[in-house]
């Protein structure tokens, strides 16, 4: 193919197509497809039709697969048998939204300018779109790929029902590469392409010492105190000050990121000043002296994390009762080589030593992943990224988890890029989420790119 017609009119097609991506994002962010919310079934269902008929209007044959849970949306386009087929794995369910944290209505589309604000824009709507609509302008202009969808509606809640999905259209989903666009830059002024993500393993510590809750003037003293054992138990699993866990053997199987992977991680534009300001940290734990510490840190350290703790009186004032029971949600960040089960299980036989009467269950889990940072498939994705973007990326890893990324790598073995277009200021996660027209534009082109890079490889 002549590489001057592919991109000829590629800039005029990003404009034309703008307000297209406007009115289908404004519609998914008005679906609030909340799936830890049991009451949003429906929402969830009538955000998967939307979107597979979205990819029918662009001639792939599209359809909501059911699961045990929530369905998944499948589409495939073959152009020809010959050609290398890109699989793209979005998700479209979002996390939840406290309307009296955000400025404005986090299910109501906004847009000022060249940002876009409503709950999932940049997690993961707008991306999904942005790779869409970059697929469209592909294969109008004949470039040789067959292009298949995965469009997730379980992502937020560890994607407990994606494998029964792979498992029973392994048929369907055979590929040659997978390209996911779920993750995020370091900052806007450097462009990021992960290469890892770290796995999890949560946990639930419940402890319940009578039958209710008791007046502490007639108790106190004697009775035991549930959130207090909690706490005490909590404190001798990690040093809260530094975040180093004391759980003997937790740390045996880490394998150390390399000097290259630190200086790449420190090249990607991280500032510590700026990491504070995207995410509202007033300060940083004490022993993270250098940026290198910070990124070490969140990329390629597991973590002890203490979520929330309930129990007791939690209204206005003080209540003098001693709780009858307690219960502390922990997660732990898992790096490549280690395992959930063995962590698992590490956690539980330490509690108990600690507390026996404290019952550990472990509610959900999902493997670390490492891929590669070098190699025909980061070739790509570093062209594409300084075309569209003007440098080349830096290579990272992300500090949370995509359940699905490791589901794939498992089932389908076929490499898997990632290529994300969120920024720190975007709100993944947080309040006031949003996403802009500069991410979405650089982005369809950087698809573009990428999908020319890998149609020439054998």
């Amino acid at each position: 193919m002549n590489n001057t017609g592919l991109y000829k009119q590629l800039d005029s097609y990003v404009r034309s197509s703008r307000s297209e991506f406007e009115s289908k994002l404004a519609e998914l962010v008005e679906t609030p497809s909340v799936s830890s919310d049991p009451e949003r079934r429906a929402d969830i269902r009538r955000c998967g039709e939307l979107a597979a008929q979205y990819l029918r209007d662009m001639g792939v044959k599209a359809e909501t697969i059911s699961t045990p849970g929530n369905p998944v949306v499948m589409g495939s386009l073959v152009t020809n048998l010959k050609y290398p087929t890109v699989t793209i794995y979005n998700h479209l369910d979002v996390q939840p939204a406290d309307p009296s944290e955000w400025n404005k209505a986090p299910f109501t589309f906004y847009k000022t300018g060249d940002r876009y604000e409503g709950r999932g824009t940049t997690d993961d709507k707008g991306p999904a779109l942005t790779a869409m609509l970059a697929v469209r302008y592909a294969v109008q202009n004949g470039l040789p790929l067959n292009f298949k969808f995965i469009w997730e509606l379980e992502e937020e809640i560890g994607s407990p029902n994606f494998e029964y999905f792979v498992k029973r259209n392994k048929g369907h989903l055979q590929t040659s590469s997978i390209l996911v666009s779920d993750t995020i830059w370091i900052s806007r002024k450097q462009p990021a392409v992960p290469y890892g993500l770290r796995g999890l393993q949560a946990f639930l510590f419940k402890l319940e010492t009578h039958a209710k809750d008791v007046h502490s003037g007639l108790v106190g003293g004697a009775a035991r105190n549930p959130l207090g054992e909690l706490a005490q138990v909590i404190s001798q699993c990690y040093d809260a000050k530094t975040g180093k866990v004391k759980i003997p053997g937790f740390y045996d199987d880490v394998v150390a990121a390399t000097k290259e992977e630190v200086a790449n991680f420190v090249n990607s534009g991280f500032t510590t000043k700026g990491y504070q300001k995207a995410h509202e940290l007033k300060t940083l734990r004490a022993n993270m002296k250098t940026e290198a510490d910070v990124l070490k840190a969140i990329m390629a350290a597991p973590t002890f994390e203490v979520h929330g703790i309930t129990g007791g009186y939690n209204g206005p004032g003080v209540k003098t009762v001693v709780p009858y029971r307690a219960e502390a949600k922990i997660s732990t960040r898992l790096v490549p080589n280690q395992r959930p089960a063995k962590i698992a299980k590490l956690v539980k036989d330490f509690v108990r030593d600690l507390n026996p009467d404290v019952k550990v269950e472990t509610p959900q889990s999902l493997e670390p992943f490492v891929g590669d940072f070098e190699g025909a498939y980061a070739d790509a994705a570093r062209v594409a990224m300084k075309f569209a973007f003007g440098k080349e990326p830096a290579f990272t890893r992300e500090g949370g988890s995509i359940g699905a990324v490791v589901t794939m790598q498992k089932h389908l073995r076929a490499p898997i890029t990632f290529l994300g277009l969120s920024l720190p200021e975007h709100g993944y996660h947080a309040k006031n989420e949003n996403y802009d027209w500069g991410q979405t534009s650089g982005g369809i082109k950087m698809f573009v790119k990428y999908f020319e890079e890998i149609s020439k490889l054998k």
